[in-house]
């Protein structure tokens, strides 16, 4: 005969084992991303061009794809992206609003393209010249390289790759950006 009491405290150890394992995993997951500690927003404002991305739904089958940044009236930033949908072959185009919302920390932006629901916009890395951006997600599953040119030298690129790496991103997977269309 078990004795009910012995099988509780297992069942309740093994409860625990998993939650204590879960916490650890979530913690690996959400480590901090460190962002840059300036951004002059009225420097970042125009148009900058994606050189790569890691794989997502809502860019699939994209390319040409550009981000514009302009600044409302009220104080936010106006996004539309456009990219190409090779598979519908024309342009598609996503408007939406970005704000900061701590000014100590500029460089981590909130982005809304449907209304409640934000994301996260993090400045990894920043040109002194506003030249190009590394963008990415506490979460690790959001990433870009963004350019004020369809091009990014080799050398840069590879920088923000390291970077990118360094801080738990997975590269392998980044899709490189055609850049090729008529705008």
């Amino acid at each position: 005969m078990k004795n009910k009491f012995g099988v509780k405290k297992v069942f309740f150890t093994t409860f625990l084992i998993l939650i204590t394992m879960s916490a650890l995993n979530s913690c690996k997951t959400s480590k901090e991303l460190v962002t840059v500690k300036e951004v002059d927003i009225d420097k970042y404002l125009g148009t900058w061009y994606e050189i790569a991305r890691l794989p997502n739904s809502f860019e699939k089958d994209m390319k040409c794809v550009t981000a514009t940044y302009s600044m409302k009236d009220n104080g936010k930033i106006k996004v539309l992206n456009k990219g190409f949908k090779t598979t519908k072959n024309k342009f598609s185009t996503a408007k939406g609003v970005a704000w900061v919302p701590n000014s100590d920390f500029p460089a981590q932006l909130k982005v809304s393209f449907f209304w409640p629901f934000a994301g996260n916009y993090f400045i990894i890395e920043l040109d002194d010249n506003y030249n190009y951006a590394l963008v990415g997600d506490p979460s690790r599953k959001y990433l870009w390289i963004l350019s004020r040119t369809p091009e990014l030298e080799e050398s840069i690129y590879n920088e923000l790759i390291t970077i990118a790496n360094n801080n738990g991103f997975e590269t392998e997977t980044l899709i490189k950006t055609e850049q090729d269309c008529e705008n």
